[in-house]
Protein backbone atom coordinates (compact mmCIF):
# COMPACT_ATOMS: atom_id res chain seq x y z
CA UNK A 1 0.00 0.00 0.00
CA UNK A 2 1.21 3.35 -1.04
CA UNK A 3 2.69 5.22 2.09
CA UNK A 4 0.65 8.77 3.30
CA UNK A 5 3.04 11.65 3.80
CA UNK A 6 2.22 13.77 5.95
CA UNK A 7 2.56 17.82 5.78
CA UNK A 8 5.16 19.80 6.26
CA UNK A 9 5.26 21.62 9.84
CA UNK A 10 3.85 24.91 11.18
CA UNK A 11 7.04 26.20 10.62
CA UNK A 12 7.62 25.43 7.18
CA UNK A 13 4.20 25.53 5.38
CA UNK A 14 3.27 23.97 2.39
CA UNK A 15 2.42 25.59 -0.78
CA UNK A 16 -1.25 25.20 -2.26
CA UNK A 17 -0.62 22.79 -4.57
CA UNK A 18 1.34 20.68 -2.14
CA UNK A 19 -1.47 20.58 0.09
CA UNK A 20 -4.15 19.39 -3.23
CA UNK A 21 -1.74 16.71 -4.04
CA UNK A 22 -1.42 15.41 -0.11
CA UNK A 23 -5.47 15.85 -0.09
CA UNK A 24 -5.99 13.41 -3.15
CA UNK A 25 -3.05 11.09 -1.75
CA UNK A 26 -4.78 10.67 1.29
CA UNK A 27 -8.17 10.32 -0.37
CA UNK A 28 -6.48 7.81 -2.91
CA UNK A 29 -4.85 6.09 0.24
CA UNK A 30 -8.65 6.08 2.00
CA UNK A 31 -10.27 5.11 -1.22
CA UNK A 32 -8.45 1.82 -1.60
CA UNK A 33 -8.66 0.66 2.58
CA UNK A 34 -12.53 1.40 2.58
CA UNK A 35 -13.33 -0.45 -0.72
CA UNK A 36 -10.47 -3.09 -1.00
CA UNK A 37 -11.53 -7.03 0.17
CA UNK A 38 -9.98 -6.50 3.72
CA UNK A 39 -13.74 -5.45 5.23
CA UNK A 40 -15.56 -8.90 3.39
CA UNK A 41 -13.07 -10.61 4.20
CA UNK A 42 -12.47 -10.26 7.58
CA UNK A 43 -15.99 -10.73 8.29
CA UNK A 44 -16.61 -13.73 6.88
CA UNK A 45 -13.69 -14.95 9.17
CA UNK A 46 -14.97 -13.76 12.27
CA UNK A 47 -18.45 -15.51 11.25
CA UNK A 48 -16.91 -18.38 10.44
CA UNK A 49 -14.48 -18.79 13.61
CA UNK A 50 -18.01 -17.37 16.18
CA UNK A 51 -20.56 -20.08 14.30
CA UNK A 52 -18.08 -23.20 14.48
CA UNK A 53 -16.76 -21.97 18.02
CA UNK A 54 -20.89 -21.22 19.45
CA UNK A 55 -21.08 -25.13 17.99
CA UNK A 56 -18.30 -26.69 19.97
CA UNK A 57 -19.14 -25.09 22.98
CA UNK A 58 -22.95 -25.52 22.93
CA UNK A 59 -22.47 -29.39 22.39
CA UNK A 60 -19.54 -29.79 24.59
CA UNK A 61 -22.45 -28.50 27.43
CA UNK A 62 -24.35 -31.93 27.09
CA UNK A 63 -24.11 -35.38 28.18
CA UNK A 64 -25.60 -36.61 24.63
CA UNK A 65 -23.19 -34.98 22.69
CA UNK A 66 -19.82 -36.43 21.62
CA UNK A 67 -18.46 -34.04 22.64
CA UNK A 68 -16.04 -33.06 25.19
CA UNK A 69 -14.48 -30.38 26.88
CA UNK A 70 -10.98 -31.59 25.48
CA UNK A 71 -12.13 -30.94 21.82
CA UNK A 72 -13.44 -27.65 22.89
CA UNK A 73 -9.84 -26.96 24.32
CA UNK A 74 -8.37 -28.11 21.49
CA UNK A 75 -9.92 -25.56 19.30
CA UNK A 76 -9.07 -22.76 21.70
CA UNK A 77 -5.68 -23.56 22.07
CA UNK A 78 -5.28 -22.89 18.57
CA UNK A 79 -7.24 -19.93 18.12
CA UNK A 80 -5.45 -18.10 21.19
CA UNK A 81 -1.88 -19.48 19.31
CA UNK A 82 -2.80 -17.81 16.00
CA UNK A 83 -3.91 -14.40 17.67
CA UNK A 84 -0.88 -14.36 19.33
CA UNK A 85 1.32 -15.09 16.47
CA UNK A 86 -0.74 -12.26 15.11
CA UNK A 87 0.07 -9.86 17.30
CA UNK A 88 3.71 -10.62 17.28
CA UNK A 89 3.14 -10.17 13.58
CA UNK A 90 1.67 -6.77 13.90
CA UNK A 91 4.26 -5.49 17.03
CA UNK A 92 6.88 -6.27 14.94
CA UNK A 93 6.40 -5.66 11.19
CA UNK A 94 3.48 -3.12 11.05
CA UNK A 95 3.61 -0.70 14.23
CA UNK A 96 7.17 -0.33 13.42
CA UNK A 97 7.23 1.27 10.47
CA UNK A 98 7.46 4.72 9.90
CA UNK A 99 4.31 5.62 7.76
CA UNK A 100 2.54 2.62 9.55
CA UNK A 101 0.03 4.85 11.86
CA UNK A 102 -0.07 8.02 11.01
CA UNK A 103 -3.03 9.40 13.15
CA UNK A 104 -4.36 8.07 16.70
CA UNK A 105 -7.98 7.51 17.25
CA UNK A 106 -7.86 9.68 20.68
CA UNK A 107 -11.34 8.92 21.91
CA UNK A 108 -10.47 5.31 21.84
CA UNK A 109 -8.83 3.00 25.00
CA UNK A 110 -8.90 5.72 27.45
CA UNK A 111 -6.97 5.19 30.73
CA UNK A 112 -9.67 3.96 32.94
CA UNK A 113 -10.45 1.09 30.19
CA UNK A 114 -7.15 0.16 29.81
CA UNK A 115 -6.62 -0.06 34.00
CA UNK A 116 -10.45 -2.20 33.88
CA UNK A 117 -8.42 -4.76 30.83
CA UNK A 118 -5.46 -5.14 33.30
CA UNK A 119 -7.19 -5.80 36.70
CA UNK A 120 -10.00 -8.36 34.74
CA UNK A 121 -6.32 -9.60 33.17
CA UNK A 122 -4.28 -10.25 36.41
CA UNK A 123 -7.61 -11.66 37.95
CA UNK A 124 -8.29 -14.27 34.93
CA UNK A 125 -4.24 -14.88 35.36
CA UNK A 126 -5.16 -15.94 38.66
CA UNK A 127 -8.24 -18.09 38.07
CA UNK A 128 -6.00 -19.69 35.31
CA UNK A 129 -3.13 -20.50 38.15
CA UNK A 130 -6.02 -22.51 40.50
CA UNK A 131 -7.35 -24.07 37.07
CA UNK A 132 -3.61 -25.67 36.46
CA UNK A 133 -3.36 -26.50 40.23
CA UNK A 134 -6.52 -28.17 40.16
CA UNK A 135 -6.23 -30.46 36.78
CA UNK A 136 -2.41 -31.38 37.44
CA UNK A 137 -3.86 -33.35 40.19
CA UNK A 138 -5.81 -35.35 37.42
CA UNK A 139 -2.88 -35.82 35.10
CA UNK A 140 -2.62 -39.14 36.18
CA UNK A 141 -6.13 -40.31 34.76
CA UNK A 142 -7.43 -37.05 32.67
CA UNK A 143 -6.25 -35.62 29.51
CA UNK A 144 -3.16 -33.08 29.63
CA UNK A 145 -4.97 -30.86 27.30
CA UNK A 146 -6.83 -29.72 30.27
CA UNK A 147 -3.86 -28.28 31.58
CA UNK A 148 -2.35 -26.90 28.79
CA UNK A 149 -5.03 -24.25 28.13
CA UNK A 150 -5.05 -22.14 31.15
CA UNK A 151 -1.27 -22.55 30.46
CA UNK A 152 -1.90 -21.42 26.65
CA UNK A 153 -4.79 -18.94 28.44
CA UNK A 154 -2.32 -17.76 30.64
CA UNK A 155 0.04 -16.85 28.09
CA UNK A 156 -2.36 -15.44 25.91
CA UNK A 157 -3.96 -12.58 28.88
CA UNK A 158 0.03 -11.36 28.82
CA UNK A 159 -0.07 -10.93 25.03
CA UNK A 160 -3.24 -9.24 24.15
CA UNK A 161 -3.26 -6.97 27.64
CA UNK A 162 -0.23 -5.62 26.32
CA UNK A 163 -0.91 -5.21 23.03
CA UNK A 164 -4.06 -3.29 23.78
CA UNK A 165 -2.49 -1.45 25.79
CA UNK A 166 0.19 -0.26 23.36
CA UNK A 167 -1.83 -0.47 20.19
CA UNK A 168 -5.27 0.61 21.09
CA UNK A 169 -5.71 3.80 19.67
CA UNK A 170 -3.67 3.17 16.49
CA UNK A 171 -5.39 3.81 13.06
CA UNK A 172 -3.72 1.48 10.80
CA UNK A 173 -2.45 2.42 6.81
CA UNK A 174 -0.30 -0.11 6.16
CA UNK A 175 -1.64 -3.79 5.47
CA UNK A 176 -4.62 -2.92 5.99
CA UNK A 177 -6.22 -6.16 4.85
CA UNK A 178 -3.91 -8.34 6.95
CA UNK A 179 -4.44 -6.04 9.78
CA UNK A 180 -7.91 -6.17 9.87
CA UNK A 181 -8.50 -10.35 9.24
CA UNK A 182 -6.26 -10.32 12.43
CA UNK A 183 -8.20 -8.04 14.38
CA UNK A 184 -11.54 -9.54 13.72
CA UNK A 185 -9.53 -12.99 14.54
CA UNK A 186 -8.89 -11.27 17.68
CA UNK A 187 -12.43 -10.35 18.17
CA UNK A 188 -14.03 -13.61 17.75
CA UNK A 189 -11.23 -15.49 19.70
CA UNK A 190 -12.34 -13.47 22.35
CA UNK A 191 -15.96 -13.92 21.88
CA UNK A 192 -15.39 -17.75 21.61
CA UNK A 193 -13.47 -17.68 24.92
CA UNK A 194 -16.43 -15.60 26.37
CA UNK A 195 -19.20 -18.61 25.46
CA UNK A 196 -17.08 -20.69 26.68
CA UNK A 197 -16.45 -19.50 29.78
CA UNK A 198 -20.26 -18.66 30.37
CA UNK A 199 -21.32 -21.70 29.42
CA UNK A 200 -18.97 -23.36 31.71
CA UNK A 201 -20.19 -20.94 34.50
CA UNK A 202 -23.68 -21.30 33.70
CA UNK A 203 -23.86 -25.30 34.18
CA UNK A 204 -21.82 -24.86 37.30
CA UNK A 205 -24.50 -22.64 38.50
CA UNK A 206 -27.49 -24.33 36.84
CA UNK A 207 -28.01 -26.35 40.22
CA UNK A 208 -31.60 -26.95 40.65
CA UNK A 209 -32.92 -27.55 43.79
CA UNK A 210 -34.89 -31.16 44.45
CA UNK A 211 -38.62 -29.28 44.87
CA UNK A 212 -40.29 -32.39 43.08
CA UNK A 213 -39.78 -30.62 39.56
CA UNK A 214 -37.12 -33.83 38.56
CA UNK A 215 -39.94 -34.73 36.00
CA UNK A 216 -39.15 -31.01 34.61
CA UNK A 217 -35.62 -31.93 33.69
CA UNK A 218 -34.46 -32.64 30.02
CA UNK A 219 -31.45 -33.45 28.93
CA UNK A 220 -28.86 -32.97 32.17
CA UNK A 221 -26.33 -30.25 31.44
CA UNK A 222 -22.69 -31.58 33.01
CA UNK A 223 -19.88 -29.29 34.39
CA UNK A 224 -17.48 -29.04 31.82
CA UNK A 225 -14.82 -28.76 33.55
CA UNK A 226 -15.04 -31.14 35.89
CA UNK A 227 -13.08 -34.52 35.50
CA UNK A 228 -14.09 -38.38 35.25
CA UNK A 229 -16.25 -39.16 38.50
CA UNK A 230 -14.12 -42.59 37.71
CA UNK A 231 -10.85 -40.28 38.17
CA UNK A 232 -9.61 -39.04 41.61
CA UNK A 233 -8.27 -35.98 42.44
CA UNK A 234 -4.28 -36.48 43.59
CA UNK A 235 -4.44 -34.30 46.99
CA UNK A 236 -6.97 -32.76 48.56
CA UNK A 237 -7.22 -29.39 48.00
CA UNK A 238 -8.89 -30.29 44.52
CA UNK A 239 -12.36 -28.84 45.56
CA UNK A 240 -10.84 -25.67 47.08
CA UNK A 241 -8.90 -24.99 43.50
CA UNK A 242 -12.02 -25.55 41.64
CA UNK A 243 -14.29 -23.41 44.12
CA UNK A 244 -11.73 -20.87 43.76
CA UNK A 245 -11.53 -20.57 39.83
CA UNK A 246 -15.36 -20.51 39.54
CA UNK A 247 -15.52 -17.28 41.92
CA UNK A 248 -12.85 -15.95 39.74
CA UNK A 249 -14.92 -16.50 36.33
CA UNK A 250 -16.50 -13.46 35.96
CA UNK A 251 -13.88 -11.36 36.03
CA UNK A 252 -12.44 -13.56 32.92
CA UNK A 253 -15.69 -13.08 31.14
CA UNK A 254 -15.54 -9.57 31.57
CA UNK A 255 -11.87 -9.24 30.26
CA UNK A 256 -12.89 -11.15 27.25
CA UNK A 257 -15.66 -8.45 26.13
CA UNK A 258 -13.53 -5.52 27.55
CA UNK A 259 -10.49 -7.00 24.88
CA UNK A 260 -13.72 -8.00 22.49
CA UNK A 261 -14.94 -4.17 22.67
CA UNK A 262 -11.05 -2.54 22.14
CA UNK A 263 -10.27 -4.95 19.31
CA UNK A 264 -13.39 -3.99 17.52
CA UNK A 265 -12.81 -0.23 17.44
CA UNK A 266 -8.86 -1.21 16.13
CA UNK A 267 -10.74 -2.95 13.46
CA UNK A 268 -12.91 -0.05 12.74
CA UNK A 269 -10.36 2.51 12.82
CA UNK A 270 -7.93 0.53 10.23
CA UNK A 271 -7.48 2.83 7.16
CA UNK A 272 -9.36 5.61 8.99
CA UNK A 273 -7.84 9.26 8.82
CA UNK A 274 -8.61 10.83 12.16
CA UNK A 275 -8.97 15.24 11.75
CA UNK A 276 -6.58 16.45 14.10
CA UNK A 277 -7.81 18.38 16.68
CA UNK A 278 -7.56 19.21 20.61
CA UNK A 279 -9.54 17.06 22.87
CA UNK A 280 -10.68 18.41 26.01
CA UNK A 281 -8.55 16.56 29.06
CA UNK A 282 -11.27 15.61 31.54
CA UNK A 283 -9.88 14.69 35.29
CA UNK A 284 -11.68 12.46 37.76
CA UNK A 285 -12.99 14.70 41.01
CA UNK A 286 -15.22 14.01 43.98
CA UNK A 287 -14.77 17.47 44.68
CA UNK A 288 -18.16 18.66 45.66
CA UNK A 289 -19.95 14.79 45.04
CA UNK A 290 -21.28 13.50 48.61
CA UNK A 291 -24.58 12.41 48.53
CA UNK A 292 -24.47 9.98 45.62
CA UNK A 293 -21.08 8.04 46.64
CA UNK A 294 -22.34 7.58 50.18
CA UNK A 295 -26.08 6.21 49.36
CA UNK A 296 -24.06 4.12 46.60
CA UNK A 297 -22.14 3.11 49.07
CA UNK A 298 -24.98 2.31 52.32
CA UNK A 299 -26.55 -0.12 48.81
CA UNK A 300 -23.19 -2.18 48.11
CA UNK A 301 -22.63 -3.02 52.12
CA UNK A 302 -26.22 -3.36 52.37
CA UNK A 303 -26.69 -5.60 49.18
CA UNK A 304 -23.44 -7.92 49.85
CA UNK A 305 -24.76 -8.28 53.43
CA UNK A 306 -28.12 -9.76 51.98
CA UNK A 307 -26.25 -11.73 49.19
CA UNK A 308 -24.35 -13.50 51.93
CA UNK A 309 -27.03 -14.00 53.52
CA UNK A 310 -29.00 -15.48 50.68
CA UNK A 311 -26.21 -17.90 49.44
CA UNK A 312 -25.77 -19.10 52.77
CA UNK A 313 -29.24 -20.00 53.58
CA UNK A 314 -29.82 -21.28 50.03
CA UNK A 315 -26.94 -23.87 50.23
CA UNK A 316 -27.53 -24.53 53.35
CA UNK A 317 -31.69 -25.69 52.35
CA UNK A 318 -29.83 -27.67 49.54
CA UNK A 319 -28.07 -29.55 52.08
CA UNK A 320 -30.61 -30.18 54.28
CA UNK A 321 -32.96 -30.58 51.65
CA UNK A 322 -37.10 -29.82 52.86
CA UNK A 323 -36.20 -29.04 56.36
CA UNK A 324 -34.99 -25.66 55.97
CA UNK A 325 -37.55 -24.29 53.23
CA UNK A 326 -38.59 -21.49 55.43
CA UNK A 327 -35.22 -20.37 55.63
CA UNK A 328 -35.28 -21.05 51.84
CA UNK A 329 -38.30 -18.53 51.84
CA UNK A 330 -37.25 -15.91 54.12
CA UNK A 331 -33.47 -15.27 51.95
CA UNK A 332 -35.08 -15.28 49.04
CA UNK A 333 -37.99 -12.46 50.26
CA UNK A 334 -34.81 -10.68 51.53
CA UNK A 335 -33.35 -10.71 48.48
CA UNK A 336 -36.34 -9.46 46.27
CA UNK A 337 -36.76 -6.90 48.84
CA UNK A 338 -33.15 -5.63 48.32
CA UNK A 339 -32.88 -5.52 44.75
CA UNK A 340 -36.42 -3.41 44.46
CA UNK A 341 -35.22 -1.01 46.76
CA UNK A 342 -31.57 -0.85 44.70
CA UNK A 343 -33.81 -1.07 41.64
CA UNK A 344 -36.43 1.58 42.71
CA UNK A 345 -33.57 4.31 43.94
CA UNK A 346 -32.41 4.00 40.46
CA UNK A 347 -34.96 4.85 38.79
CA UNK A 348 -35.81 7.72 40.97
CA UNK A 349 -32.00 9.00 40.81
CA UNK A 350 -32.28 8.30 36.80
CA UNK A 351 -35.54 10.44 36.53
CA UNK A 352 -33.88 13.51 38.28
CA UNK A 353 -30.99 12.55 36.00
CA UNK A 354 -33.00 13.34 33.05
CA UNK A 355 -35.05 16.30 34.66
CA UNK A 356 -31.25 17.90 34.77
CA UNK A 357 -31.05 17.40 31.27
CA UNK A 358 -34.14 18.95 29.83
CA UNK A 359 -33.07 21.95 31.70
CA UNK A 360 -29.44 21.87 30.76
CA UNK A 361 -28.90 23.60 27.31
CA UNK A 362 -25.60 21.86 26.68
CA UNK A 363 -25.03 20.97 22.61
CA UNK A 364 -24.86 17.62 21.26
CA UNK A 365 -21.83 16.17 19.97
CA UNK A 366 -21.75 15.91 15.98
CA UNK A 367 -18.53 14.42 15.49
CA UNK A 368 -18.84 10.68 14.10
CA UNK A 369 -16.96 8.57 17.01
CA UNK A 370 -16.86 4.57 16.53
CA UNK A 371 -16.28 4.35 20.10
CA UNK A 372 -19.24 6.12 21.14
CA UNK A 373 -21.49 4.81 18.30
CA UNK A 374 -19.99 1.45 19.74
CA UNK A 375 -21.10 2.09 23.82
CA UNK A 376 -24.26 2.59 22.79
CA UNK A 377 -25.04 -0.20 20.51
CA UNK A 378 -23.35 -2.32 23.37
CA UNK A 379 -25.83 -0.79 25.97
CA UNK A 380 -28.76 -1.42 24.40
CA UNK A 381 -27.92 -4.54 22.95
CA UNK A 382 -26.82 -5.99 26.50
CA UNK A 383 -29.86 -4.75 28.45
CA UNK A 384 -32.08 -6.58 26.09
CA UNK A 385 -30.56 -9.98 28.35
CA UNK A 386 -32.10 -9.06 31.26
CA UNK A 387 -35.21 -7.34 29.52
CA UNK A 388 -36.61 -10.36 27.68
CA UNK A 389 -35.93 -12.82 31.33
CA UNK A 390 -38.27 -9.72 33.28
CA UNK A 391 -40.76 -9.81 30.35
CA UNK A 392 -40.99 -13.55 30.64
CA UNK A 393 -40.78 -13.69 34.57
CA UNK A 394 -43.88 -11.08 33.89
CA UNK A 395 -45.76 -13.39 32.24
CA UNK A 396 -45.61 -16.15 34.14
CA UNK A 397 -46.30 -14.56 37.39
CA UNK A 398 -49.49 -12.63 35.74
CA UNK A 399 -50.41 -16.14 34.05
CA UNK A 400 -50.26 -17.70 37.52
CA UNK A 401 -52.03 -15.08 39.56
CA UNK A 402 -48.80 -13.73 41.52
CA UNK A 403 -50.28 -15.22 44.57
CA UNK A 404 -48.19 -15.63 47.72
CA UNK A 405 -45.80 -12.47 48.36
CA UNK A 406 -43.05 -14.06 46.37
CA UNK A 407 -44.58 -13.91 43.37
CA UNK A 408 -45.98 -10.34 43.91
CA UNK A 409 -42.44 -9.38 45.08
CA UNK A 410 -40.72 -10.93 41.73
CA UNK A 411 -43.23 -9.51 39.86
CA UNK A 412 -42.89 -6.27 40.80
CA UNK A 413 -38.92 -6.62 40.73
CA UNK A 414 -39.01 -7.23 37.27
CA UNK A 415 -41.68 -4.46 36.02
CA UNK A 416 -39.11 -2.06 38.20
CA UNK A 417 -36.16 -3.63 36.01
CA UNK A 418 -38.08 -3.26 32.35
CA UNK A 419 -38.36 0.66 33.65
CA UNK A 420 -35.13 1.44 35.16
CA UNK A 421 -33.63 -0.16 32.44
CA UNK A 422 -35.11 1.80 30.04
CA UNK A 423 -35.20 5.05 31.51
CA UNK A 424 -31.13 4.16 32.56
CA UNK A 425 -29.85 3.86 28.38
CA UNK A 426 -31.56 7.04 27.92
CA UNK A 427 -29.78 9.11 30.66
CA UNK A 428 -26.28 7.09 29.69
CA UNK A 429 -27.04 7.67 25.93
CA UNK A 430 -28.00 11.54 26.20
CA UNK A 431 -25.28 12.06 28.72
CA UNK A 432 -22.65 10.45 26.61
CA UNK A 433 -23.81 12.77 23.33
CA UNK A 434 -23.11 15.71 25.46
CA UNK A 435 -20.32 18.54 25.12
CA UNK A 436 -18.54 18.57 28.30
CA UNK A 437 -19.62 21.59 30.63
CA UNK A 438 -15.88 23.02 30.10
CA UNK A 439 -15.96 22.96 26.47
CA UNK A 440 -19.30 24.82 26.63
CA UNK A 441 -17.59 27.34 28.62
CA UNK A 442 -14.78 27.67 26.83
CA UNK A 443 -16.72 28.31 23.70
CA UNK A 444 -18.22 31.20 25.65
CA UNK A 445 -15.02 32.55 26.66
CA UNK A 446 -13.82 32.24 22.76
CA UNK A 447 -16.86 34.70 21.89
CA UNK A 448 -16.92 37.20 23.89
CA UNK A 449 -12.98 37.91 23.74
CA UNK A 450 -13.84 37.80 19.98
CA UNK A 451 -16.39 40.41 20.31
CA UNK A 452 -13.68 42.60 22.28
CA UNK A 453 -11.20 42.58 20.04
CA UNK A 454 -12.00 45.80 18.31
CA UNK A 455 -11.48 48.19 21.74
CA UNK A 456 -8.10 49.29 22.67
CA UNK A 457 -5.88 47.38 24.65
CA UNK A 458 -7.43 49.24 27.67
CA UNK A 459 -10.31 48.43 27.09
CA UNK A 460 -9.65 44.48 26.43
CA UNK A 461 -7.82 44.37 29.63
CA UNK A 462 -11.03 45.85 31.78
CA UNK A 463 -13.61 43.95 29.21
CA UNK A 464 -11.83 40.80 29.42
CA UNK A 465 -11.64 40.73 33.59
CA UNK A 466 -15.73 41.75 33.10
CA UNK A 467 -16.57 39.14 30.98
CA UNK A 468 -14.32 36.35 33.18
CA UNK A 469 -16.35 37.95 36.08
CA UNK A 470 -19.94 37.14 35.00
CA UNK A 471 -18.92 33.60 33.21
CA UNK A 472 -17.16 32.78 36.40
CA UNK A 473 -20.60 33.85 38.21
CA UNK A 474 -22.50 32.14 35.26
CA UNK A 475 -20.79 28.82 36.05
CA UNK A 476 -21.57 29.37 39.53
CA UNK A 477 -24.77 29.43 38.67
CA UNK A 478 -25.11 26.14 36.45
CA UNK A 479 -22.75 24.23 38.72
CA UNK A 480 -25.75 22.67 40.58
CA UNK A 481 -26.50 21.05 37.23
CA UNK A 482 -23.20 19.61 37.15
CA UNK A 483 -23.61 18.55 40.95
CA UNK A 484 -26.94 16.79 40.51
CA UNK A 485 -25.84 15.27 37.54
CA UNK A 486 -22.35 13.72 39.22
CA UNK A 487 -24.17 12.59 42.21
CA UNK A 488 -27.10 10.42 40.15
CA UNK A 489 -23.55 8.91 37.65
CA UNK A 490 -21.82 7.90 41.43
CA UNK A 491 -24.83 6.19 42.60
CA UNK A 492 -25.75 4.96 39.19
CA UNK A 493 -22.21 3.40 38.72
CA UNK A 494 -22.06 1.49 42.97
CA UNK A 495 -25.40 0.35 42.38
CA UNK A 496 -24.42 -1.11 39.14
CA UNK A 497 -21.34 -2.55 40.42
CA UNK A 498 -23.71 -4.44 43.44
CA UNK A 499 -26.32 -5.39 40.73
CA UNK A 500 -23.21 -7.09 38.81
CA UNK A 501 -21.84 -8.95 42.31
CA UNK A 502 -24.85 -10.75 42.79
CA UNK A 503 -25.67 -12.49 39.63
CA UNK A 504 -22.06 -12.70 38.73
CA UNK A 505 -21.15 -14.40 41.46
CA UNK A 506 -23.86 -17.10 42.11
CA UNK A 507 -27.25 -15.35 42.79
CA UNK A 508 -29.67 -17.28 40.78
CA UNK A 509 -33.34 -16.19 42.27
CA UNK A 510 -34.63 -17.56 38.50
CA UNK A 511 -34.45 -21.44 39.80
CA UNK A 512 -34.37 -20.88 43.65
CA UNK A 513 -38.18 -19.70 43.32
CA UNK A 514 -39.56 -22.21 40.52
CA UNK A 515 -42.67 -20.96 39.76
CA UNK A 516 -40.77 -19.99 36.26
CA UNK A 517 -39.76 -23.32 36.09
CA UNK A 518 -42.76 -25.26 36.31
CA UNK A 519 -44.25 -22.56 34.00
CA UNK A 520 -41.67 -23.03 31.56
CA UNK A 521 -40.43 -26.44 31.98
CA UNK A 522 -36.88 -27.13 32.87
CA UNK A 523 -35.39 -26.78 29.06
CA UNK A 524 -36.62 -23.85 27.93
CA UNK A 525 -36.45 -21.53 31.14
CA UNK A 526 -32.71 -22.60 31.88
CA UNK A 527 -31.94 -21.65 27.96
CA UNK A 528 -34.09 -18.15 28.68
CA UNK A 529 -31.92 -17.73 31.79
CA UNK A 530 -28.71 -18.90 30.72
CA UNK A 531 -28.73 -17.06 27.35
CA UNK A 532 -30.24 -13.86 28.92
CA UNK A 533 -28.57 -13.53 32.39
CA UNK A 534 -24.62 -13.22 30.97
CA UNK A 535 -25.91 -10.15 28.76
CA UNK A 536 -26.91 -8.92 31.87
CA UNK A 537 -24.20 -9.63 34.22
CA UNK A 538 -22.10 -7.75 31.08
CA UNK A 539 -24.76 -4.55 30.87
CA UNK A 540 -24.28 -3.70 34.69
CA UNK A 541 -20.01 -3.89 34.55
CA UNK A 542 -20.88 -1.40 31.00
CA UNK A 543 -23.52 0.51 32.54
CA UNK A 544 -20.32 1.29 34.95
CA UNK A 545 -18.11 2.37 32.42
CA UNK A 546 -20.25 4.71 30.64
CA UNK A 547 -21.49 6.40 33.40
CA UNK A 548 -18.10 6.80 34.56
CA UNK A 549 -17.59 8.52 31.14
CA UNK A 550 -20.77 10.43 31.58
CA UNK A 551 -19.52 11.49 34.95
CA UNK A 552 -16.33 12.89 33.58
CA UNK A 553 -18.41 15.09 30.71
CA UNK A 554 -20.42 16.42 33.12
Amino acid sequence: MENIQPLPSPSNPPSVGAVRVHAQHVEAVMSRAHHGGGWLLSGIICINILILGCALVSGSAFNSVAITAVHRQIFLIILLLLTMLWMLFYTALTSRKNQAILFKDSYAGPVWLKAGLVLFGLLSLLMDVFKIAYYVSYLHCDSAVKVAFPVVQAVFLFVQSFFLWTHAKDCVQLHTNVTRCGLTLTLSTNLVVWMAAVTEESVHQTEIPDLHINSLKATPLISASYGDKKCKCSHSACDTFREAFYYLYPFNIEYSLFASAMAYIMWKNVGRIVEHHSRHKVKFCLKGVCLGPVMGIFLVVAGLVTFIMYEVDVLKEEEEEEEEEDKRNQALLIHFIMNIVIVSLMFLSTMIGCIVYRLDHREHVSEKNPTRSLDVGLLVGASMGQIIISYFTIVAMVATGARGYLNALNLSWAVLLVLQLGLQNYFIIEGLHREPFIVMQEAALHTNAHALQEHAEMSIEVECKKSSYFLTSGADKQSWKRRVLKEVCAFLMLANIILWIMPAFGARPQFDHPVELYFYKYTMWTAIVNIGLPFGIFYRMHSVASLFEVYLIS
